[in-house]
């Protein structure tokens, strides 16, 4: 197992690097003189010139890639333009707000599309199967906007259950440990604060793990389908298992290796795809983060921000790689 993660951990170096180049050339591929387009047609020559040292534009692109690696390797993700803060002490509770969300989404996902799946491939073709994937398929089909916005109507504004803005209670703010406000709140033994917070998740949770939930629910009937028919699943029944053990404890196991390569890309796609979610429910995590920095210009925090995503994104894919081989040892080999 240990020879495994590593063969991984050295498989990531290039992809790593790679993203690295990418993301610092996002200032590079703006036409004409970033330094301008940064700070806009009125700028002075000064302040451009001043702009052009400060973010090492004068030096050429290869000095400056390295500098900028160099930088990466010291934890230094650069400089907010609109802030003048380091970036790296502003966007912590931008991802932790994203984070909490896409957990959540997820419970919500694999819960519900992996019990519905594996329920509808036991009762292949009953009306729970045809209800369950009628209802997945409509998942799918359904945009992540128009559903936010439908559960803020009827469950915000029609019914009053659920709050429609926000991660907490402007008039009862959580005092931040870890900014993941569930386990702040679960630290200071604040449950009044605690509900108010869970409260705000649910519905851009639900919104968020939506789509996930359809294709997690349709790959696991698929796998389970698959397995059912399998001569070992056979050998268990006819030793007398019960229809329960046979599900839960032989089949999904082996069910699992395709289904968790679906919750594993789908926990990457929320993390950085959230941002529609995020802004129709004024959550604020990195991609709200990222999209105000893209109105300011704030480049550093554009770039810091993709990477910091694209690297979350790399290494769930690693730990779905070391569940795989978890899971069915023969894989490592």
């Amino acid at each position: 197992m240990f020879s495994y993660t590593m063969r991984r951990l050295f498989m990531l170096i290039p992809v790593l690097i790679g993203m690295t180049i990418i993301t610092f050339s996002i200032v590079h591929l703006i036409p004409g003189n970033p330094a301008q387009v940064i700070l806009g047609e009125a700028a002075t020559q000064s302040a451009i010139e001043g702009l052009e040292e400060s973010m090492g534009l004068n030096e050429p692109y290869f000095m400056q890639y390295g500098l900028y690696v160099s930088e990466l390797l010291q934890g230094d993700l650069g400089t907010s333009l609109k802030t003048k803060t380091p970036i790296v002490q502003e966007i912590w509770p931008y991802i932790a707000a994203t984070f909490e969300l896409t957990i959540f989404a997820m419970i919500f996902a694999v819960f519900v599309g992996v019990n519905a799946g594996i329920i509808s491939a036991w009762k292949q073709n009953s009306w729970f199967d045809f209800l369950a994937m009628f209802i997945a398929l409509i998942g799918v089909s359904i945009p992540v906007f128009w559903l936010a916005l439908m559960e803020q109507w009827v469950f915000a504004q029609e019914l009053g259950w659920l709050p429609a803005h926000g991660r907490q209670d402007s008039r009862n703010p959580v005092e931040a440990i870890t900014h993941f406000y569930v386990i702040d709140t679960l630290l200071q033994l604040d449950f009044s604060k605690l509900g108010s917070t869970l409260k705000h998740l649910i519905l851009p949770s639900i919104a968020l793990g939506t789509i996930p939930m359809a294709i997690i629910a349709r790959m696991t009937r698929s796998s389970m389908l698959e397995v059912m028919k399998s001569d070992y699943i056979r050998t268990v029944r006819a030793k007398g298992s019960g229809q329960f053990l046979v599900i839960y404890k032989h089949a999904l196991k082996n069910a699992l290796i395709p289904v968790l390569t679906v919750i594993g890309l789908q926990t990457g796609v929320l993390l950085g795809g959230a941002i529609l979610t995020e802004t129709i429910f004024s959550w604020p995590g990195v991609g709200r983060y990222i999209f105000d920095a893209i109105n300011y210009r704030d480049y550093p925090v554009i770039q810091s921000g993709i990477l910091v995503v694209a690297f979350i994104f790399v290494m769930i894919n690693l730990i779905v790689d070391l569940l795989y081989s978890y899971i069915d040892p023969r894989i490592k080999y």
